[in-house]
């Protein structure tokens, strides 16, 4: 059973940022099913990397959209999006340090981000994508 499942209310009607969102929920349920095959301390690495790399182009991109387009609320927006790749790569030093590394509460957290995401920043840019174009 994949950790995030895709829901019609997550979609902005901006079909780049939808792609690359349902794009991401896939990469994501991918790290998550690695996360219990035995060879996991070795792909996981890989995974993280690859997680980072695509959420910070998607970022890049919802910002430029935020950004051109004057959107009030691109600030908190941009915050979180932050907030979310210094959890990641925190996570990542960690694991390159060999620390210890709760990979399935780093699911949950990141299931929970998403979920509070989309429903807050990502739905109020849904409202004004929709009222400004």
């Amino acid at each position: 059973m994949p950790l995030l499942a895709w829901k019609p209310e997550y979609e902005l009607g901006i079909p780049d940022v939808d792609h690359e969102h349902r794009e991401l929920f896939d990469l994501i349920n991918e790290l998550h099913a690695s996360l219990f095959e035995p060879e996991s301390l070795t792909t996981v690495p890989g995974f993280l990397g690859e997680l980072f790399s695509r959420i910070s182009s998607h970022f890049a991109l919802e910002e430029r959209l935020m950004r051109d387009g004057r959107y009030a609320e691109f600030p908190a927006h941009k915050s979180d999006h932050e907030r979310l790749l210094d959890e990641i790569r925190d996570l990542m030093d960690d694991f390159e340090d060999g620390g210890y590394v709760d990979l399935g509460r780093f699911a949950v957290a990141l299931e929970q981000w998403f979920s509070v995401h989309f429903s807050t920043h990502d739905a109020a840019l849904h409202r004004w994508s929709a009222s400004s174009g």
